[in-house]
């Protein structure tokens, strides 16, 4: 399939203004991923399709979930606002018949992040934080974070949302905590090593 024909499909599945922000995701994805490194086709793919289940209804998102066999914790089966981001993995797998590893956990990781994240993974995590149509208080100091460095731009994203998820009182996904965790204890070594 081409970016025309998954732009077609997403476009029936969500309201004008997350189709636009799927876009600018995906272009953020591509500046990201030639800056760094990363596979600039895949990086546009996972941007343009992140979001494809996000205004699903539950119930479909959870038969995606299950088509696709995937079995979900405790913690994910009662946090719903994590549903899109392992739906919409399941759905590109079994619905768009996407093979790719990368591609399928950058979209399943990309709202979490995780330990042992690929750059791929980074490169989606931090173009859905910082698109275009982002606006809120510390965007502009993760924008100017991943310019400069990558994973220090990812380490600052698990913060803020550790901090706001915590600051509201909800749960706080393992996967935050093990990728903050990893981060932050890399950043620590080199600096260590100075």
């Amino acid at each position: 399939m081409t970016m025309k024909d998954y732009e077609e499909i997403i476009s029936k599945r969500m309201k004008t203004a997350r189709f636009k922000h799927s876009k600018n995701v995906a272009k953020e994805a591509v500046r990201l991923a030639k800056k760094y490194g990363a596979d600039v086709k895949k990086a546009e793919i996972a941007g343009i399709l992140h979001d494809a289940t996000k205004e699903t209804e539950a119930e479909e998102q959870m038969a995606l979930v299950e088509r696709a066999g995937i079995v979900l914790t405790e913690m994910e089966r009662t946090s719903p606002k994590l549903w899109h981001a392992i739906s919409g993995s399941a759905f590109v797998r079994v619905e768009l018949g996407i093979d790719d590893p990368e591609i399928i956990d950058a979209i399943r990781y990309h709202t979490t992040g995780r330990a042992g994240m690929t750059l791929l993974d980074k490169v989606i995590f931090i173009a859905d934080f910082i698109s275009a149509d982002r606006d809120f208080d510390g965007v502009d100091k993760l924008r100017k974070l991943a310019d400069k460095d990558l994973d220090e731009a990812v380490l600052e994203g698990m913060s803020f949302t550790m901090a706001d998820l915590a600051q509201r009182k909800l749960t706080i996904a393992p996967d935050t905590f093990a990728g903050y965790n990893e981060m932050a204890a890399k950043k620590a070594q080199q600096k260590a090593k100075i």
